[in-house]
């Protein structure tokens, strides 16, 4: 059953691995600080800027429906299973990487898993990757990526997370401008970030998705406002569900020692993402 997700079809991509090499570029490191209205980072790339890196850009022909090159090729294919979202990941930063410097980034498949919640069947694939310059391993990462069907609702109803007492909090409004140029910047093609037509007539979300990757770059951020002077040694996130364009979204931090708690919470106060800093 090649290609239909089956274990016959796992074992064909688990352990799969491939190194390739780019370059810490200066314009992206400018252009993502200007997408996030922040002055420009100097020498060293903030935490989880580095999703800009490695960006695959298949030609026009090799795009599937949802923007995303078509399946296949490193990833299993899961043809019968279209919605494709980050589940969450856990990045360590044994290093440093700095602005203008070339790297190395070896990926491979660790683990395929099949589950069934409530819409349906939900197949887990899990990555790591190793990012290295020249003076060895600078950033440790795992991704969770999830893929489903299109059954059931695209967003659930969900109650609103407990009084944030003794919280940081700082509020923005995502806007249609910043997920489009997010996408940019990170060469995501995916089109429920920036067609509204397809995100809501497609795939049935009430708005433009705000990246799971954007959400976790801006707690990374507000970890260190919550802990100035700090440096992230590990971030770990998890996606609760999707927070939507044009509405408020909050960040939260709550600090524990070298521990910092961080939330992302939609306009309905619902938790849209989890995560946790270690501070070094």
């Amino acid at each position: 059953m090649v290609g239909g997700g089956g274990a016959v079809a796992h074992e064909a991509y688990l352990g799969r691995s491939e190194t390739r090499q780019d370059t810490v570029w200066p314009t992206l490191a400018a252009a993502l600080a200007a997408t996030l209205d922040l002055p420009d980072p100097g020498e060293v790339l903030p935490p989880l800027w580095h999703w800009m890196l490695f960006q695959d850009w298949a030609p026009a022909h090799g795009l599937g429906p949802d923007g995303h090159p078509r399946r296949g090729g490193f990833m299993p294919p899961l043809h019968e299973l279209p919605r494709r979202m980050w589940a969450g990941g856990r990045v360590s930063f044994p290093g440093t990487l700095r602005i203008g410097e070339p790297v190395s980034r070896t990926r491979t498949i660790t683990a395929i898993s099949d589950k069934t919640g409530a819409s349906g069947r939900l197949v887990f694939v899990s990555l790591r990757h190793e990012l290295a310059n020249a003076a060895g391993v600078a950033i440790v990462e795992e991704q969770d990526i999830v893929y489903r069907g299109l059954e059931g609702a695209a967003v659930r109803p969900a109650q609103a997370a407990p009084d944030a007492a003794g919280a940081l909090v700082r509020s923005l409004r995502p806007d249609a401008v910043l997920l489009f140029r997010y996408s940019a910047l990170t060469g995501n093609a995916h089109r429920i970030h920036y067609d509204l037509d397809y995100a809501t007539q497609a795939e049935g979300y009430p708005g433009l998705v705000v990246h799971g990757p954007l959400q976790a770059t801006l707690l990374a951020l507000h970890a260190q406002a919550a802990a100035p002077g700090a440096r992230l040694a590990t971030i770990r996130y998890r996606g609760r569900r999707p927070a939507f364009h044009d509405r408020d979204l909050s960040l939260l931090a709550w600090r524990d020692g070298a521990t910092v708690r961080l939330e992302t919470r939609d306009d309905t106060g619902a938790v849209c993402m989890d995560a946790e800093a270690l501070l070094a």
